[in-house]
């Protein structure tokens, strides 16, 4: 498969670059300060194995139709913040007024970022001052946002890469609901985290900010599937009610209904969960390129595999085509 119509896939960056506050433009920011347009990309030696020598200056590209897909996954954020952004009283206004820009760029949007090898120490950074450079620190919300990084080949054997920004709903979902551990088991979905507050006789109280309505979720999934379609395991204690349209995003009656989710071992509820794999309607399984080739031989499942047992119907067609646009990462 062509990527932006002439690149091949040649290698993945192995891990995702989480947008920090430092970066983004003044109105996306949660502190104080102006930001800075220099990015931490990893260690030095990983992200000059991956872009080249030190001192390097790479080619980089953005397609529109992500970026368009990527506004509108991050509108929910933009429309109902979960954190303090500086600007957020403009947010409505400035998802418009970004989505109308992003829709009059060219198809294929290039820039060229540079190794700022001027910095000590072994934090490696890039930096730009190019347009396309620029379009991410203005769409990017810190934290909730991130980069995965692709190294592509040209017909001509040169090298090219390209970035692609994701929403991190786990991100979002945490700050909006507090940290959520998983109790794999049919009694509960999650252990919910505990706030201890006291009355006025100094009694503990625990206000309880889990997932409300998870266990009759979990339970009903398990009825009409109780065993992994992939792994075929069937332990209760080792099966996970997965959502396919994540929580964060979801109405009150899309977090409960057990249309939208899948019994899942916890490999593969991670993986699904992180858009790393997705289902077709009619129960192939479709593998993202953003995972190494390495972790994909050892995940011991081919693409486009049939996953005969896989629960479909209109319902989860519906919510698999959610997951398929907006949180896998193809």
């Amino acid at each position: 498969m062509k990527i932006a119509g002439q690149y091949t896939f040649a290698d993945v960056y192995d891990s995702i670059i989480t947008i920090p506050d430092c970066f983004v433009l003044t109105k996306n920011k949660i502190g104080t300060g102006n930001g800075e347009a220099k990015l931490y990309f990893g260690s030095k030696p990983s992200m000059r194995n991956f872009f080249g020598e030190a001192g390097f200056s790479a080619k980089c590209f953005l397609l529109k139709q992500d970026l368009l897909s990527y506004m509108e996954t991050i509108k929910a954020e933009y429309l109902n913040p979960s954190y303090d952004y500086r600007g957020k009283s403009l947010f409505a206004t400035l998802w418009q007024e970004r989505y109308k820009k992003v829709q009059s760029l060219d198809d294929v949007i290039y820039f060229h970022v540079q190794d700022q090898e001027q910095i000590d120490g072994p934090r490696g950074y890039i930096n730009s001052s190019d347009e396309g450079y620029y379009l991410i620190r203005e769409l990017s919300l810190p934290l909730v946002s991130y980069i995965s990084a692709m190294r592509v080949e040209a017909t001509d054997g040169t090298f090219c890469y390209y970035l692609k920004l994701f929403v991190d709903f786990e991100a979002i979902e945490t700050k909006k609901n507090g940290p959520l551990v998983f109790n794999y088991g049919r009694s509960t979905d999650y252990v919910k985290e505990k706030t201890v507050k006291y009355d006025a006789g100094g009694k503990k109280q625990n206000k309880d900010n889990g997932r409300i309505g998870q266990e009759k979720y979990r339970n009903a999934l398990l009825e009409e599937c109780p065993f992994c379609p992939i792994t075929m395991i069937n332990d209760e204690r080792l099966l996970v009610a997965s959502h396919i349209k994540p929580w964060a995003v979801c109405d009150e009656k899309e977090k409960i209904d057990p249309k939208n989710g899948f019994i899942l071992s916890p490999l593969f509820d991670r993986l699904f969960d992180q858009g790393f794999i997705t289902f077709t309607d009619d129960k192939h399984v479709l593998i993202s390129q953003w995972l190494t080739p390495k972790n994909t031989q050892r995940i011991g499942l081919k693409n486009d595999s049939y996953i005969q047992l896989l629960p479909i119907d209109d319902a989860r067609m519906a919510y698999l085509e959610y997951h398929r646009k907006s949180v896998f990462r193809g």
